[in-house]
Order: C-alpha cells, then sequence, then structure tokens
C-alpha cells in the first residue's frame, strides 16, 4: 500500500514537471503507471491532494540531504556555504521548475500555498538554526539570522527563476559569485573567508 503511494507520487511529480500544476490530469499519474483513474482518486480522493502530495514528496529529499549537509560536524560556515551552493539553481538540487510551478498555482490553490508555504518555513528554519549556532560559536555577525535567511533564500529563488524561466539570463558562475557574496555579506565576512571555507 505504501509503496503504490509513492509510486504514484514520483509519477505524480514527473507528469508535473512535464505539464505543470494547471495541465496534468489524474488521468496522466494513471496512465504513466498503467492503472486505473479510480486507483489514483482511492489515495488521493482529489487533483488538490495528489498534487499537494506530491510537492511534499518531491521536497523531503531536498530537505533531508539540506539537513545532512547541516548537521556536518565542521563550522557553521563551511556547512552554510556547501547548503547555499547545493540549493542554487546551478547546483545539484532538484525541482526547480517544479517548484515555480507550485508557486504560482499556490496563488490560486488554498491547500498548495499551506503545503509550499511549511516547506518554505522549514528551509529558512534550518538556515537560521546554522547562522544563530555561528554567531553563538564567534564565527561571524549577524545581528538578525532569521532576516538573514529570507534574505539568502529570496536571492536563490529569485535566481532560480532567471535561471529557469530564461536559460542563459544568468551564468552558473555568476550565479555562484552572487550567492558567495550575499552569503559573505549577511554574515559580516570578506567574500575571500567563504574561499577558506570551502567543504
Amino acid at each position: 500500500m505504501a509503496e503504490r503511494r509513492e509510486e504514484l507520487l514520483r509519477a505524480a511529480v514527473g507528469q508535473i514537471e512535464v505539464r505543470g500544476v494547471t495541465a496534468v490530469r489524474i488521468a496522466d499519474v494513471a496512465s504513466v503507471l498503467g492503472v486505473s483513474n479510480a486507483l489514483v482518486l482511492y489515495h488521493f480522493s482529489t487533483k488538490e491532494k495528489l498534487v499537494a502530495e506530491a510537492f511534499t514528496y518531491a521536497a523531503e529529499d531536498d530537505l533531508a540531504h539540506l539537513r545532512k549537509l547541516l548537521g556536518r560536524r565542521t563550522t557553521a560556515l563551511r556547512r552554510l556555504r556547501a547548503a547555499v551552493r547545493w540549493y542554487a539553481p546551478t547546483g545539484q538540487a532538484k525541482g526547480w521548475r517544479l517548484w515555480i510551478e507550485g508557486w504560482a498555482a499556490a496563488l490560486r490553490e488554498p491547500v498548495l500555498r499551506e503545503v509550499t508555504r511549511n516547506l518554505d518555513r522549514r528551509w529558512k528554519a534550518a538556515i537560521t538554526e546554522v547562522i544563530t549556532e555561528g554567531v553563538a560559536a564567534g564565527e561571524f555577525q549577524c545581528p538578525d539570522p532569521a532576516t538573514a535567511a529570507l534574505r539568502l533564500t529570496a536571492l536563490l529563488d529569485g535566481l532560480a527563476v532567471q535561471t529557469t524561466a530564461y536559460e542563459g539570463a544568468v551564468s552558473r558562475t555568476r550565479t555562484l559569485e552572487w550567492a558567495d557574496e550575499a552569503l559573505a555579506r549577511e554574515l559580516g565576512l570578506k567574500r575571500e573567508a567563504l574561499t577558506a571555507a570551502r567543504s
């Protein structure tokens, strides 16, 4: 039962990436797996619930990887730089197209809005926690870790829109430079300090 549900969620994520949130149908997900629409509806009852759970499913992998990066036994600065570089749209974080689709659909769908808002809060909370740890350890200065995390993720989210929607608008090198510059600025450091913090 759990295995079938996970299979449906993976198929839903794939179809959302291909067709978009608004265009994807229960029938598309069922067709990919060669199952009936009724089976998909048995597990999720509505398209909105399927889409919301598919977003949660897709995000949990990235959140687990983020927790792994931020949980390493090294300095807060090294953990933060690794996380920011991984999260950046040129890094290995998957699903920027999926997230952009989700943000757009969340404007009209309250269930999806709540899901994406909750996932966004968890990202920011994880970054905030490590910034706070670094301040407490005297590694850097940051008077407001929560606001710093918000600014950092807002920059990366915006860059993701540029690189995903307008291919070639911002180069990979420039994206990583801007991410490093923003991180250094938020932590009251010179950018060169980040080079020494490579993980």
